[in-house]
């Protein structure tokens, strides 16, 4: 479900979360292993899945197509593609990981975006120089990942996703819309990381839980966040589009969001597209999205994001 970085292994409501955006270190495998590109954060695995996904949007034509709907095509190609926890903890110092075979839940929703990003503007024709294409998606995944886009060690990482909104928002990525669509304030303070060192391998180093510390305080002293309480769903659906961000909100004190995913409508039901730790692969929502969140007790709401064809 989430990415959160932790070993904290917890029963809230319907499902078994490890939080937050899952520490658990993720077994890349034996074929990972000896499939490494020199030099790069690469292996051919997932140089063959950028491959094949920008190839098949060329020949969908992804880029004439409106934004959100070009997501969401790019987002359900990913139908069945495995769920893998702790995909950003790789031992050692930060750096910035390339998995497109193994995803967690804003995982997915990074390469969808960056994956339609490079399929709209640069497409299949920067295929045949792979170092420039590979250069380009690493940088549109740091865009996305990292504070002002640059790896700067574990605290750079937009670790609570509402900075993520907030951030890429400021990168002219997306926007956000949850005040459009009726949201209110949630005024809690964002203190998970902190509160729960021990949940975490990098805040073991006093220098780093101090600076997760300070990233608290500052994003406290921001603008309140908003979010679409559970029961005011089902009347801003229609104003969702296929392809918007969806984050659903957490009940845990400290905890903005719990999960992460891509909106989708299906015979005129709104969905969740998303890689969630139920069922262990991408998947589309078997129950529309506001029955979704109402049926999980650790889930109130939720906040929306519509992307913006950022160069």
């Amino acid at each position: 479900m989430s990415r959160f970085p932790g070993r904290l292994l917890l029963s809230l409501g319907l499902v078994t979360w490890t939080l937050p955006w899952t520490a658990v270190p993720a077994e890349r495998g034996s074929v990972a292993a000896v499939d490494s590109i020199p030099g790069t954060p690469w292996t051919l695995g997932d140089w063959k899945v950028l491959d094949e996904k920008i190839r098949w949007a060329a020949g969908r034509r992804l880029d004439t197509l409106e934004l959100g709907d070009a997501i969401a095509a790019m987002g359900s190609r990913f139908v069945g593609a495995t769920y893998r926890p702790g995909t950003l903890e790789a031992p050692g110092p930060e750096r910035l990981i390339i998995n497109l075979r193994e995803l967690d839940c804003v995982t997915f929703v990074e390469n969808v975006l960056a994956l339609t990003r490079f399929a709209r503007h640069d497409g299949r024709a920067l295929l045949a120089d792979p170092p420039a294409a590979r250069a380009k998606y690493e940088r549109y995944l740091r865009d996305l990942r990292y504070r002002g886009g640059t790896v700067e060690g574990y605290p750079s990482r937009l670790h609570y996703f509402s900075e993520w909104l907030r951030e890429n928002e400021r990168g002219g990525r997306l926007r956000l819309i949850t005040g459009e669509l009726g949201g209110v304030p949630d005024r809690e303070p964002l203190r998970f990381m902190s509160t729960h060192p021990g949940a975490y391998r990098q805040l073991a180093d006093p220098a780093v839980l101090a600076a997760i510390r300070q990233m608290e305080e500052r994003l406290n002293r921001e603008p309140e966040r908003r979010y679409l309480p559970e029961d005011s769903i089902p009347s801003a659906a229609p104003k969702i589009r296929n392809g918007d961000i969806i984050a659903a909100t957490s009940t845990l004190e400290g905890l903005d969001v719990a999960h992460t995913g891509l909106a989708l409508w299906v015979n005129g039901r709104l969905h969740l597209l998303h890689a969630p730790l139920v069922g262990r692969s991408v998947e589309i929502s078997e129950r529309p999205l506001a029955e979704r969140i109402q049926s999980i007790t650790s889930q109130d709401g939720i906040m929306v994001a519509r992307p913006v064809d950022a160069r």
